[in-house]
C-alpha cells in the first residue's frame, strides 16, 4: 500500500508547468511509467483493464477488501495482452496488490495465498526467488515450518538462463533462510524430545538429519565475509549440543578474528561467552575482551574485563583496569552505575599499593580534568545522588580528591536546584 501511488501512476503538480515557464530548474524524482492512464493507442481491452485498476485502487484506499478482490479477479487478464511484451510492470502490480488484499481480507485462506504466490512465481521469472522467499515467510507466520522449508529448498535449486550476480546473491539469501529454518525445526524436535519420556531412535535420527543439512549450508555461508550473527549462534548451539567443542570454537574464532570480515563487536562477545561458558583460561578471555574494548569501550562486558585484569599480579594490568573503567565512565550511560564506581574504587585501592600510583592516576586523568567534573561532580549530581542513591554518593565523594586533586569540586550535599 505504501508504494501504491507509485505503482498506479504519479500524481502531477500543476505548479510544475509554471516553474518550467519561468525557466526554473527543478530536480525531479524518478517515477515509474504510469499504468493507470489512457494512451493514444488504447483499445477497448486496455480501457477496461485500466478502469478495473482504478476501481481496485479506489477500493483499497477505502479498505473495501471484498470489492477489491472481485475486481482483482479480472485484472490479471492484462498479462494476456501481447502488445505489452513481458508485461513485467503488470506482474509486479498484480503481485503487490494481490498479496495486500489477501493480508487484509477477512475471509482469506492459506490456499488463496499459495495460489497467488504460485501463479506469480511461474509468470515472473525476474522475481521468482523473492516471491518464493515471501511465500515462505507467510508460511512461517502461520506455523507451517515444513512447508516453508520445502518452498526454500525448491527455490534454492531453481535456475533460469545464465546465472547473474544478482541471481547468485538472491540464491545465497535463500540458503541463509533455509539454514535458519533447518535450525528452527531442529530446535522444535529437540524440545519435543526433551519433553518426552520415551527416547525414540527415529526421532534422534530425524533431528540429526536437520543438523547435518543445516551445518553443510552454514559452513558454506560462513566462508563469505559478512555479519552472520544469527547463523553463528544457531550453528554453535547445535555443535555444543553434539559436544563438538573443537568445531564450535573454530567457528567462533574464524568469525571474530578473520580480518576479511567487517569489525563486529558481537563476534567478540560470542567468543568470550563461549570461553567463559567452558571455563577456558583467563588469559584467553582477556585477549578477547581486549579487542572488544578497542571496538566498544562502553560495553557492559568492560566491567568483567576490568575484573579479570584485577586478578593479575602484574602492575601494568592494574593500570589497564583503571583505564578501562575510566573509559566506561566517559560515557553518560554509566554515570550513575554504582557497580562501575565501586570497581573504580577497588582498582584505586589496589593501585595505591604501588609507589607511583599518584602519577598513574594523574596521567589517566590529564585529558579528563577539563570536562569530567561537569559530567560527574557538580552540586546537581551531589543532590541527585544523595537523594536517589546515597551509597553511590559516598563512593564518588571518596574519589573526588584522588581523581581531581587540584580542583575545588562542588560535589557536596546540597539541595536540588542550587547553581553548579
Amino acid at each position: 500500500m505504501d508504494d501504491l501511488e507509485g505503482e498506479l501512476g504519479p500524481l502531477r503538480d500543476p505548479e510544475d508547468e509554471d516553474d518550467s515557464a519561468k525557466g526554473w530548474k527543478k530536480q525531479k524524482l524518478p517515477v515509474v511509467s504510469p499504468v493507470c492512464e489512457a494512451t493514444p493507442k488504447e483499445t477497448g481491452f486496455h480501457q477496461s483493464t485500466r478502469m478495473c485498476l482504478k476501481q481496485i485502487r479506489e477500493a483499497l484506499l477505502h479498505h473495501r477488501w471484498q470489492e477489491a478482490a472481485e475486481f482483482m479477479a479480472c485484472y490479471p487478464q492484462m498479462l494476456e495482452d501481447p502488445s505489452h511484451g513481458s508485461a513485467q510492470q503488470y506482474k509486479e502490480t498484480i503481485w503487490g496488490i494481490g498479496t495486500e488484499i489477501l493480508h487484509h481480507h477477512p475471509k482469506s485462506k492459506l490456499e488463496d495465498y499459495n495460489n497467488i504466490y504460485e501463479q506469480m512465481k511461474h509468470s515472473s521469472v525476474r522475481h521468482h526467488l523473492m516471491i518464493s522467499l515471501e511465500h515462505s515467510f507467510h508460511l512461517l507466520l502461520n506455523g507451517h515450518f515444513d512447508d516453508a522449508r520445502r518452498q526454500l529448498s525448491v527455490a534454492e535449486s531453481w535456475r533460469y538462463g545464465r546465472e547473474t550476480t544478482t541471481q547468485s546473491q538472491k540464491t545465497k539469501l535463500i540458503q541463509v533462510y533455509r539454514s535458519l529454518l533447518d535450525y528452527m525445526i531442529w530446535c522444535d524436535k529437540k524440545r519435543t524430545q526433551h519433553n518426552s519420556d520415551y527416547n525414540n531412535p527415529e526421532d534422534n535420527k530425524d533431528m540429526h538429519n536437520y543438523f547435518r543439512q543445516a551445518s553443510v549450508n552454514l559452513r558454506e555461508i560462513l566462508r563469505h565475509p559478512g555479519v552472520w550473527d544469527p547463523l553463528v549462534l544457531s550453528f554453535v548451539e547445535m555443535l555444543e549440543f553434539y559436544e563438538d567443542h573443537e568445531e564450535a570454537l573454530k567457528v567462533l574464532n574464524d568469525y571474530a578474528k578473520d580480518s576479511s570480515f567487517p569489525p563486529n563487536p558481537n563476534a567478540q562477545v560470542y567468543l568470550y561467552q563461549y570461553l567463559k561458558r567452558h571455563d577456558c583460561s583467563i588469559e584467553e578471555q582477556r585477549k578477547v575482551l581486549k579487542v572488544l574494548h578497542v571496538l566498544v569501550p562502553s560495553h557492559e562486558l568492560m566491567l568483567e574485563y576490568s575484573s579479570l585484569l584485577l586478578q593479575s599480579e602484574n602492575t601494568r594490568d592494574i593500570q589497564k583496569a583503571l583505564g578501562v573503567v575510566l573509559e566506561m565512565l566517559d560515557f553518560a550511560c554509566w554515570r550513575s552505575s554504582l557497580d562501575v564506581w565501586k570497581r573504580l574504587n577497588a582498582i584505586i585501592q589496589k593501585l595505591q599499593l604501588q609507589e607511583d600510583w599518584r602519577g598513574v592516576v594523574s596521567e589517566k586523568m590529564a585529558l579528563r580534568k577539563d570536562w569530567w567534573p561537569a559530567l560527574h561532580f557538580t552540586s546537581f549530581h551531589a543532590s541527585t545522588d544523595s537523594e536517589k542513591n546515597p551509597e553511590l554518593m559516598t563512593v564518588k565523594a571518596s574519589l573526588t580528591k584522588i581523581l581531581c586533586p587540584d580542583l575545588n569540586l562542588k560535589y557536596t550535599a546540597r539541595t536540588r536546584g542550587e547553581d553548579t
